[in-house]
């Protein structure tokens, strides 16, 4: 089994996966989001997507969040696009950690470098309750047009499109 530890980077070349889970608030669904729900889909017989519900999206977002519903819609519309077919659920979090730290048959979680050390705490909290440590497969941070990383808060502001091309104002 590959894990990750800080700096260091294991990908799972060419290795399917039996239960993937990726998680988030999708607020904006840009191109970083894309690029980690791709990377699941493809080594993921299965992938489980944890989308934050709107109070513990609203605890952290500065900028306004848009409902549960129509985040889960636009993954789901994308999904429906680039999906390959493969068996997809979306579960409503409430937390950082979501179903990871409970969940037995996962196997592998698809982060960004951003959310790295997240996904180094769930083999921490995992270990201790004696599960097994999931792989974790890094997705580097996507930059827009202008050099600096995408995100939805960029997107928010007018800044950037999902895309990463920079409105020019």
């Amino acid at each position: 089994m590959a894990y990750i530890t800080r700096g260091f980077y294991l990908f799972t070349d060419g290795k399917m996966y039996a239960r993937v889970v990726v998680g988030g608030t999708f607020n904006r669904l840009h191109k970083g989001h894309k690029q980690i729900l791709q990377a699941a889909f493809e080594i993921g017989r299965s992938v489980v997507i944890g989308l934050t519900s709107d109070e513990f999206a609203s605890r952290f977002r500065v900028l306004e969040t848009k409902p549960y519903r129509q985040r889960e819609k636009q993954i789901n519309d994308y999904i429906k696009q680039q999906g390959k077919g493969k068996p997809c659920t979306i579960i409503q979090i409430d937390d950082s950690y979501g179903i990871t730290t409970l969940d037995p048959e996962i196997d592998c979680i698809v982060v960004s470098e951003e959310t790295l050390l997240r996904a180094e705490e769930i083999n921490a909290i995992r270990f201790k309750k004696e599960l097994s440590r999931i792989s974790i497969h890094v997705i580097p941070i996507v930059l827009a047009d202008d050099r600096k990383p995408i995100s939805g808060e960029r997107i928010s502001r007018g800044e950037i499109n999902e895309d990463g091309r920079v409105i020019v104002k």
